[in-house]
């Protein structure tokens, strides 16, 4: 029994001389491709840290102190002024397009859409939109339901509707969802698909009862099935 155990010790240590050996020979003959290889790490790593602390940081920094004056304007309805700045502040148009690898531009991408929105400039408004990404339980739905007002305004009901309903589900909640599910209805009425209106209508009432969207929800739900009745 002795001399088995003796014997199994003596055969894993040769193993792992073995393995040890070979991984030796391996490094040997591939000692240059190794090296190449990890100094390209190194590199990588290296560049990765300098673009981040040495040129993506203080554009971050002056982003963040171009954007306060902007919103300012926003905040004042002053959406020209907000989204093309003056002779002496850079507008939401500009930080979006030269500091859009920042955070502070990639918010400026979302306030010059909302701007061009209200400046009746839809198609450009959509494109700002969708530069826009963030992962945020409230600004996310809005910029969503921003495409979709942009979309009815130039008449592309199906797009319209389909941003309007992303709104709504993109994270549920007593605030945005309602809102943008009752948008999503009325398009859906001008789309003669009173099914899936007064589906969402429906839901409007079971679940989000307490909303501002619920308080005459029935009215909707009562003219909707009427117009079902009559096909």
């Amino acid at each position: 029994m002795a001399n088995n155990k003796k014997q199994q010790t003596t055969d894993t240590v040769e193993s792992i001389d073995n393995a040890l050996s070979r991984t030796e020979q391996f490094i040997e003959q591939n000692q240059k491709s190794l090296t190449v290889i990890v100094a390209a790490i190194l590199a990588i790593v290296a560049i990765y840290f300098g673009y981040k602390n040495f040129y993506l940081q203080p554009k971050e920094d002056e982003a963040s102190a171009q954007i306060f004056q902007a919103q300012y304007y926003f905040e004042q309805d002053s959406f020209r002024l907000a989204l093309y700045g003056n002779e002496n502040d850079f507008g939401f148009e500009y930080i979006a397009d030269n500091y859009g690898m920042t955070k502070a531009g990639n918010l400026a991408n979302y306030y010059a859409g909302i701007c061009l929105r209200e400046l009746g400039e839809y198609e450009k408004a959509i494109e700002y939109l969708e530069k826009f990404d963030a992962d945020d339980q409230m600004v996310t739905p809005v910029a969503y339901g921003a495409i979709g007002d942009c979309y009815v305004e130039l008449n592309d009901l199906e797009k319209a509707v389909n941003f309007y309903v992303k709104a709504a589900e993109y994270e549920e909640n007593d605030f945005t969802t309602p809102i943008f599910y009752k948008k999503a209805g009325m398009v859906y009425e001008e789309l003669k698909q009173f099914d899936e209106a007064l589906e969402l209508y429906k839901s409007i009432k079971t679940n989000y009862s307490k909303s501002a969207e619920a308080r005459d929800i029935d009215r909707d739900i009562a003219r909707v099935e009427t117009l079902l009745s009559k096909e």
